[in-house]
């Protein structure tokens, strides 16, 4: 069956099209933290950060039910559920980042907040991570780390070297936060010289494509004083560890410390409806649509603000952040116990946990014990994945519904997963 299933989406959809297994698993139903495939065996979801409050909510699927059924359009007409959503959503928010754009992924959203940072300053460069991901548009695939565009690396984006757990910059935990801004200011420095100017900063404030490197709050102060002096703008990326998922802080950018701009967020917000949006200063928005003059045809219809409206409800009315953070505490003290020698580190926040391994020293060495730990929990009924520069970790990224007799699961299959693998 899967054979044939495989055969027709090559066929119908193109090659290369992405999936996860070796044997990938044809998903028919979830509820909450679980899936059943499609000869009803179910699978424990440690990944999935689309389904935010859990696979099929019914208050989710009730509110999209009922508007579909009432009226659905584009933001040219007037309706009150953008407006009531705006408020809401940024009012989670400090820093004056008061006004909106909604769109559909997370993609378009960081595409819009890198222009935004081009319509403020008037310049076009740009820096990031070498190790991270924010999409799949032309300009923000630019800054992709695992795969150069076509036409090469253009010099008006800078990567510096990303913050990290087991290897910091600058040799020592104490040394990261300055060696980074040192990077940043490097970055800077070269931009100005080839003529583009600096113009923006992005990151997500948790580094989660990197790894999430454990980093005190204020680790981002000495970039911050860096990027303010050369007069940039700063995104932080939420689509990640936004709505909750660290679990003390609703956003990233809280947990470290950071006062961003502009903050872009996705996937989780719509639990699986196709949501995404832009928040920023009113000052930054108006020299937005001034230059650009933007609009989104199915960004912010009403169907889309009912979808997102009832997953901010769903957080607050169900206690989900408070149950990321204390059963993210339970989770990250269970993986903490596991005994391999391969294991290099055990780490995370709330609903976003993982493991990094090394073998002899070597983190790019354990890739191939990775990739066949991922496999072994797949085989075994748990959907977890990997991550890191060397894809040599494991992500850990469950519906913030997971709890501690689901996470009693998670480890005891972990456990038995990792005494039947080869160090």
């Amino acid at each position: 069956m899967s054979t044939d299933l495989l055969a027709r989406r090559t066929r119908l959809l193109g090659p290369n099209m992405t999936t996860f297994y070796r044997d990938p698993v044809h998903i028919v139903r979830g509820k909450g933290a679980w899936l059943w495939d499609a000869d009803g065996n179910r699978f424990l979801d440690c990944y999935n950060n689309v389904p935010h409050v859990g696979h099929a909510h019914p208050k989710v699927v009730d509110a999209i039910t009922k508007q579909a059924a009432t009226l659905n359009t584009h933001t040219r007409y007037l309706h009150d559920g953008i407006l009531d959503y705006a408020e809401r959503l940024t009012g989670t928010m400090a820093h004056d980042l008061d006004t909106m754009i909604m769109v559909c992924t997370g993609s378009e959203a960081n595409d819009i907040a890198l222009r935004m940072g081009r319509a403020m300053t008037g310049k076009t460069g740009i820096i990031c991570t070498d190790n991270t991901y924010h999409g799949n548009t032309d300009l923000v695939s630019h800054l992709s780390a695992k795969k150069t565009p076509i036409g090469g690396a253009v010099d008006w984006i800078k990567k510096v070297p990303s913050p990290d757990s087991l290897t910091p910059l600058g040799g020592s935990p104490e040394a990261q936060a300055q060696a980074f801004a040192d990077g940043i200011q490097r970055a800077i420095d070269e931009l100005e010289a080839a003529g583009h100017g600096f113009g923006t900063l992005i990151l997500c404030p948790f580094f989660a494509n990197e790894g999430f490197p454990d980093l005190p709050k204020g680790f981002l102060d000495p970039t911050v004083e860096a990027v303010r002096r050369a007069g940039g703008i700063i995104i932080a990326d939420e689509v990640q560890p936004g709505f909750g998922r660290t679990g003390r802080n609703f956003w990233g950018h809280d947990r470290i410390g950071l006062a961003p701009d502009i903050v872009t967020m996705g996937k989780p917000m719509g639990n699986g409806h196709p949501v995404a949006a832009v928040v920023t200063r009113p000052e930054i928005m108006a020299e937005f649509r001034t230059r650009f003059g933007y609009f989104n045809t199915f960004g912010g219809n009403p169907v889309s603000a009912a979808a997102a409206m009832a997953v901010l409800q769903v957080l607050e009315e169900e206690n989900l952040v408070e149950n990321a953070r204390d059963t993210g505490d339970y989770t990250l003290n269970l993986l903490k116990q596991l005994k391999h020698p391969m294991i290099a580190d055990a780490r995370g926040a709330g609903m976003f946990l993982g493991l990094e391994f090394a073998k002899d020293g070597s983190t790019e060495a354990a890739a191939g014990f990775c990739k066949d730990l991922v496999e072994a929990m797949r085989n075994r009924g748990v959907l977890l994945h990997s991550v890191g520069r060397y894809y040599h970790g494991i992500k850990i990224r469950p519906p913030m519904c997971f709890d501690q007799a689901q996470a009693d699961l998670l480890v005891e299959t972990l456990d038995d997963a990792l005494k039947a693998l080869p160090a």
